[in-house]
């Protein structure tokens, strides 16, 4: 009996999934790393961006991972489409100029620990950036910049 009800938990735990859809406000937001100023993140990694730690938020992926107090970060920007200012800074795949779908960027602009401005673009999914960003906000003490009104409407509901 005691191996039946051993066997019952074990089976429960692989077929019933523990951990429902990422949320940016509980475990973070699924997003893409499109590029930015450091060169020890790989283009196109994809991994989870979390907000919800009392210092830092979080880049974790395959292939790389870092993090950046909220102190630092000097700059938050959402929109549709990836601002001009920053596109000297980052290498773009032409891709992106031809697709049609509506695409969602975080670009976060930061002073790393040797007085370096580094920035950093996200590509989030839809579903994740109105919470990533207001969790954004609330940590960092910053407003979002959006960069036109079609993206205050989709950022803020």
């Amino acid at each position: 009996m005691r191996n039946i009800v051993l066997y019952a938990s074990l089976a429960a735990s692989v077929l019933v999934p523990t951990v429902g859809p990422c949320r940016a406000g509980e475990h973070g937001a699924r997003v893409e790393y499109i590029g930015g100023t450091r060169a020890d993140l790989p283009n196109r990694a994809t991994g989870n961006l979390q907000a919800v730690d009392e210092q830092y938020l979080v880049f974790y992926s395959g292939k790389a991972n870092f993090r950046v107090a909220y102190d630092r970060i000097n700059l938050l920007e959402y929109g549709q489409k990836v601002n001009r200012r920053l596109a000297m800074a980052v290498l773009i795949s032409p891709v992106f100029a031809l697709s049609k779908s509506r695409q969602h960027f975080l670009t976060v602009g930061y002073t790393d620990e040797a007085g370096r401005e580094q920035a950093l673009i996200f590509k989030v999914e839809k579903e994740h950036i109105r919470a990533m960003l207001a969790s954004l906000e609330v940590r960092t003490g910053r407003k979002v910049e959006f960069q036109d009104e079609e993206a205050r409407k989709a950022g803020r509901g």
